[in-house]
């Protein structure tokens, strides 16, 4: 029984233990989420192109296909649905994986089931509306419209995923500002930093990969993230 009509959007949960599946749909469904579920890889993925959802839990062990294989696909087709990878594996390796196939989040087995819903609710807010901190930022090449969720370097568009989207705009919404992972988890991600500060790093370095040259972006070792006006070349 899928509930595809619900206030909040629908949610696909690729998941093939039926338990934490049922116990996911329970949960989403209270908050006011439809809920779909699919137990292998391959029907996610298509369920995924059919559905529309406004997120996706994406079971990295799954038959068929695995997470990050159906991540990829959504990735590389230009679906930048906000995914959410949920794995028995606790290794760092498997984390840092599935960050650079495009997700958004990652929790590992067990998790509290509140906890996984109150971040479906975080990613889908990111991704849906705009912010209030003014419509455009430019800093160097790089600019940030709020309202459209776009980002261009020399008017070239740079497609990112809702996370990292969110997380350069709050860096660039504070020019010169650096901020401790521990305060980019909870400002950006919306959660105290038990999912573990290394996220923030490897999101960091995703966005800068796609920025290439002209990101904004400035470390502090020791202390966290900034962001400012490139540094002028041709010393």
């Amino acid at each position: 029984m899928n509930s595809l009509e619900a206030s909040k959007g629908l949610v696909l949960v690729a998941e093939d233990e039926r338990s934490i599946s049922d116990l996911l749909r329970l949960y989403l469904s209270r908050e006011g989420f439809g809920v779909h579920v699919e137990a292998d890889g391959r029907a996610a993925l298509e369920a995924a192109r059919s559905l529309h959802p406004v997120a996706i839990i994406l079971d990295v062990g799954l038959p068929g296909m695995d997470g990050t294989q159906v991540c990829r696909a959504l990735r590389a087709e230009g679906d930048w649905t906000p995914v959410i990878f949920c794995t028995a594996r606790d290794d760092e390796i498997d984390r840092v994986l599935g960050l650079e196939m495009g997700g958004d989040d990652y929790v590992t087995k067990p998790f509290s089931p509140r906890e996984l819903v109150a971040r479906v609710k975080s990613v889908v807010r990111r991704a849906a509306a705009p912010t209030e901190e003014g419509r455009s930022i430019t800093l160097g090449r790089v600019t940030l419209d709020r309202d459209a969720r776009r980002v261009t370097v020399d008017s070239e568009e740079i497609i990112l995923t809702a996370t990292e989207f969110d997380l350069l705009a709050h860096l660039m919404a504070r020019p010169g500002r650096i901020l401790t992972r521990e305060q980019l988890l909870s400002e950006v991600w919306g959660y105290a930093a038990i999912v573990g500060t290394r996220t923030v790093d490897v999101h960091v370095a995703q966005v800068r990969a796609k920025l290439g040259d002209a990101s904004p972006i400035r470390t502090v070792r020791g202390v966290g993230y900034g962001a400012e006006e490139p540094a002028a070349t041709g010393e």
